[in-house]
């Protein structure tokens, strides 16, 4: 995967402590840059009102207001948390998409299109391993 300029993010880890930290799909999708397969996490499903954080620092990513069902087998949010994510140009696949990654550990989340629902129009899809979920109290 090609990727713009290397960036130092707040929270760094040796690729030991992320192979600890995660498990093996987790690094796959986060720290390689990988997918995982459609419809596969529960996330996906997950309806209740709540957030949505980094599996590698606990950023907190993403509000459930902001998530909708894409019929793409991967979360979608049309909105971050403002500030929590960055994003870099994607050439991997014979194609140019916009990667979204982690604005405090520089994870690899998903992809951010632009075919998503009103008011931004915007479709953030987001590998459900690559985030935990707290349900408001």
């Amino acid at each position: 995967m090609q990727k713009t300029a290397e960036k130092t993010f707040p929270v760094t880890r040796s690729d030991a402590e992320w192979r600890q930290r995660l498990t093996p799909e987790q690094y796959h999708v986060m720290r390689g840059h990988g997918t995982e397969r459609p419809g596969s996490c529960a996330l996906n499903y997950e309806k209740r009102h709540g957030s949505f954080t980094c599996a590698g620092c606990d950023q907190p990513l993403f509000i459930s207001g902001t998530k909708f069902e894409s019929g793409t087998g991967w979360p979608s949010f049309n909105d971050p948390v403002p500030g929590s994510v960055e994003t870099t140009t994607d050439r991997s696949h014979f194609m140019v998409r916009t990667e979204v990654h982690c604005a405090t550990c520089g994870s690899h989340l998903g992809h951010v299109f632009e075919d998503g629902p009103p008011p931004t129009h915007l479709r953030y899809c987001i590998n459900g391993v690559a985030m935990n979920f707290t349900p408001d109290e």
